[in-house]
């Protein structure tokens, strides 16, 4: 008896709110795919966030036509299988209208797999290696630079001011750290930069000082390094251990531009060098504003990796406003008509030499200066000039 007045004051609620003009909240749900555990997690959080605060951004100006913005994360844990099986699972349990996110190469390849393979849309933020946009797929969308561009920034300024005749490459054995490593090998070929040493490691290792002592023996003129935040961490703590001192290390962006790089390496990595995709001083719309919120919120900082999902919760919000319905092809054909500013840059999906639905945008530079992530080059855009050339031992308080 108890059971069936439950169930008769539910409807009575449910009928009263109609009658009185309004309806439960319904909701757009779409699928963020994140790694919030494991060695990325730290990349997961700061993504999570932006993604989380946007939403409520969205949300409190109205939502979707009238309906929540409602964002489902699933933690694909760093591993492409994980990655796989949630995937299926907000497409075919949660049945979310489109997916996005998505931080490593590996899982993000996987994601957008499963992804065309039951023609659901995919917004990529940050998954970077070529093959993820120029393996044909008409339901992936890529918001961030493909790595092969990431150091388009870093080749100026190689070319005007350092001016290196000898490099040395490390990177990490993923799809990421190898498609990073092999673009620029191949921009050294281009600047007439041999390459001494190109040396692959496995993610997640405690000990570089092998690999390190054979770059001091080869004296290169620049490091460049492809690594997440720990192994970039590490690789500068034992750098300054053996004293190894090239004119210049350089960051291919990732674990090179988060705050913990600077909290784990400490003063090894002053004055290191990064590519990177954004610097909350460019002259995008919102852009210092984001960094801000962010700040006063999470009382920590933010950076490329967290304006890409803060930006990408905003095209997703616009594309599904502008879709005819919430059907796979209505919301692909919105996606493709996609030209609009966000606090990343403009945001345009175009097809050019093998990529498809790739938004392209410049890069940047940032140096660590003072402790504080500074943007260095280009030199007009600059909030403090490039610091060249650096003495490493003074740097490192030896």
């Amino acid at each position: 008896m108890r059971r069936h007045k439950v169930v008769l004051m539910s409807m009575l609620c449910i009928m009263g709110l109609i009658l009185f003009g309004v309806s439960p909240a319904a909701a757009v749900k779409v699928g963020i795919v994140l790694p919030l555990t494991g060695a990325e997690a730290k990349f997961g959080e700061i993504k999570k966030n932006s993604f989380d605060m946007a939403a409520e951004e969205i949300n409190n100006k109205g939502g979707i036509k009238g309906e929540k913005l409602e964002l489902i994360v699933e933690d694909d844990m760093g591993r492409p299988e994980v990655g796989r099986s949630v995937a299926e699972k907000l497409i075919t349990k949660d049945k979310v209208v489109m997916l996005g996110g998505g931080y490593s190469s590996s899982c993000t390849y996987a994601v957008a797999g499963v992804a065309q393979q039951n023609s659901v849309p995919f917004l990529v933020s940050t998954g970077s290696a070529d093959k993820i946009t120029t393996s044909g797929w008409d339901y992936v969308f890529r918001l961030n630079p493909p790595v092969s561009e990431y150091a388009k920034a870093i080749e100026s300024l190689l070319s005007e001011v350092i001016k290196p005749k000898t490099a040395v490459i490390l990177h990490e054995n993923s799809l990421f750290g190898t498609s990073g490593a092999k673009s620029f090998e191949e921009n050294c070929q281009r600047l007439g930069i041999k390459v001494l040493l190109r040396q692959g490691y496995e993610a997640g290792g405690i000990d570089f000082k092998p690999v390190l002592i054979g770059v001091k023996q080869l004296n290169p003129d620049i490091v460049y390094m492809v690594s997440y935040i720990m192994d970039a961490s590490l690789l500068m703590k034992q750098a300054k251990e053996l004293k190894l001192t090239p004119k210049m290390f350089i960051g291919g962006a990732a674990g090179f531009t988060m705050p913990e790089f600077k909290k784990n390496a400490g003063v090894a990595s002053e004055k290191v060098i990064s590519a990177t995709l954004w610097h909350q001083v460019l002259r995008y719309p919102g852009a210092m504003d984001y960094y801000n919120k962010y700040v006063k919120r999470f009382k920590t900082e933010t950076e490329y990796h967290g304006a890409e999902a803060y930006a990408a919760a905003y095209v997703i919000a616009d594309a599904l406003k502008r879709a005819k319905s919430y059907s796979r092809t209505d919301i692909k054909q919105a996606l493709s008509e996609t030209d609009m500013m966000t606090v990343f840059g403009p945001v345009k999906f175009i097809s050019y030499k093998n990529f498809k639905n790739q938004n392209k945008l410049p890069t940047y530079v940032v140096q660590w200066i003072d402790g504080e992530l500074e943007l260095v080059w280009p030199a007009n855009l600059a909030t403090k000039k490039f610091v060249y050339p650096v003495d490493w031992l003074k740097t490192w308080k030896y």
